[in-house]
């Protein structure tokens, strides 16, 4: 894919060179102190916009790198801002007390890569939308902060079977519940299924979250090889014969980390081998919901073996802590219930009634919309910036694995992104099995902006094309 272009300097401002030296500070924050001072003596006018990164590095003999990191330390002061496909601009100085102009917008900085939320809503009527719904749930406050029957009322729980039929997830009263979120589900799960000193299977680079419940548990996490299809199923055989495990926990929808989608026909040849052992699925559907067209789950392919955890974080907000769980069968959900019950009483009734007003008012499915859209629109900018070598991703997800260049480890890399204000997360949190490769987790969501997203992109892409030792010189 062609990078994206940026447009030519202003005449305005083509010819402003700051001189750094008289800040007697490093170079990316002489930049950001010559920009206020030029706003404050009239050098520098609002809504001006500033040289390019490139042009203003090369003007400087600095590297890319420095300079897109002053124009980020810029924003986070509030000094500029940076408008996708049009530059940095001036801003307007924040308001100070007492005074009557209006106060500058938020502003973030480099962006912490680190989170895998999903894009936040922006659009003002979407955002309308959904503070309405919130406003309605709220006339019935009282009955929301007394205890609920666990599991919702009849209402949360015909949204949550309208929900799950637009993933093609048939679920039965009797076999759903509502959770305090996927990882409360997760680790009721494995606690019914499995008793410490067990075996469970996972991707051979999985989920951290279920590292972590499988360590507190003190079960066994037994991680199978994977290629670009999903889970080897033959190694998933080999696994059952020497190992017996109790469950193979599942994320099969752009994969957290990998982003890989499991195709259909893989699913159905794991299922056989799931079927032919005995073992139990534990399918994270997590985003499951972004693609327009996911595969099938596993859910629809193997009810009667698959406990399917449908949370709600990923595709509507993460602080929205509640997920559907249809369980193998209504045998199996009694005691999923009572160990539910047992270590989270309930899910929140107002959490609850919030998603189930969303769903039946239409403002989920909006949220969604948007969310499948922004990230189609952040993948475009990644594959425009980093190189497509090293880049696994999915158009429908937002996150992308990234595996490094020759001479690049990823504790060096993680080391000089922090350095930078840049958040990753490397490889070692999700390897269940064999040696960690050298690649890290990006995340293309959360409160960070388009512009944002780019300038921190293009940040790490210019560190790339260096050895670690130059690098560490700019970033």
């Amino acid at each position: 894919m062609a990078k994206i272009s940026r447009p030519a300097p202003d005449s305005a401002t083509e010819g402003w060179t700051p001189d750094l030296r008289r800040w007697g500070k490093p170079h990316y924050l002489a930049i950001v102190e010559a920009i206020a001072d030029d706003v404050r003596t009239g050098r520098l006018m609002v809504a001006e916009r500033l040289p390019p990164q490139r042009v203003l590095a090369e003007r400087l003999d600095l590297n890319f790198t420095t300079v897109a990191r002053g124009y980020v330390e810029a924003q986070r002061r509030g000094l500029v801002e940076s408008r996708v496909g049009q530059g940095t601009y001036v801003r307007e100085p924040a308001r100070r007390p007492g005074s009557t102009r209006s106060a500058a917008p938020r502003t973030h900085g480099p962006v912490d890569f680190t989170m895998n939320l999903p894009p936040e809503p922006d659009d003002p009527v979407l955002l309308s939308r959904m503070q309405a719904g919130l406003e309605a749930v709220s006339h019935d406050l009282p009955n929301l902060l007394r205890y609920q029957g666990f599991g919702g009322t009849q209402d949360d729980k015909a949204a949550a079977v309208t929900w799950l039929a637009q993933r093609g997830v048939v679920a039965s009263l009797d076999r759903l519940m509502l959770c305090p979120g996927a990882h409360a589900a997760l680790g009721a799960i494995l606690g019914l299924v499995a008793k410490p000193g067990d075996t469970i299977c996972s991707e051979s680079l999985t989920y951290p979250g279920l590292r972590a419940l499988a360590a507190h548990q003190r079960l066994k996490v037994a991680g199978v090889p994977m290629d670009a299809q999903g889970i080897d199923a033959d190694a998933f055989a080999a696994t059952c014969t020497r190992l017996a495990p109790k469950a193979l926990y599942l994320n099969p929808t752009l994969q957290n980390p990998t982003t890989l989608t499991v195709t259909p026909e893989r699913r159905a040849a794991i299922v056989t081998v799931a079927r032919r052992y005995d073992v139990a699925i534990i399918e994270d559907d997590a985003y499951g919901f972004v693609p327009e067209t996911p595969p099938p789950s596993f859910y629809t392919l193997a009810p009667e073996i698959t406990y399917h955890v449908a949370g709600l974080a990923k595709c509507l907000g993460a602080g929205l802590r509640l997920a559907y769980v249809p369980a193998p069968s209504a045998r199996a959900a009694l005691p999923l219930a009572a160990l539910l019950r047992a270590s989270t009483v309930m899910a929140s009734p107002i959490t609850t009634a919030l998603a189930t007003r969303w769903i039946e008012d239409g403002t989920a499915q909006a949220i969604l919309a948007f969310i499948r859209a922004e990230s189609r629109v952040r993948q475009r900018i990644a594959a425009g910036i980093l190189p497509e070598a090293g880049v696994t991703a999915d158009p429908d997800g937002f996150h992308i694995w990234l595996s490094l260049p020759e001479g690049w480890t990823r504790s060096a890399f993680a080391s000089q992104a922090r350095s930078a204000g840049l958040g990753t997360v490397t490889s070692d949190a999700f390897t269940a099995a064999g040696q960690p490769p050298e690649a890290v987790r990006i995340c293309l969501g959360g409160i960070a902006s388009r512009a944002e997203i780019t300038q921190s992109l293009e940040m790490i892409a210019h560190a790339l094309e260096r050895s670690p030792a130059l690098a560490s010189a700019y970033i």
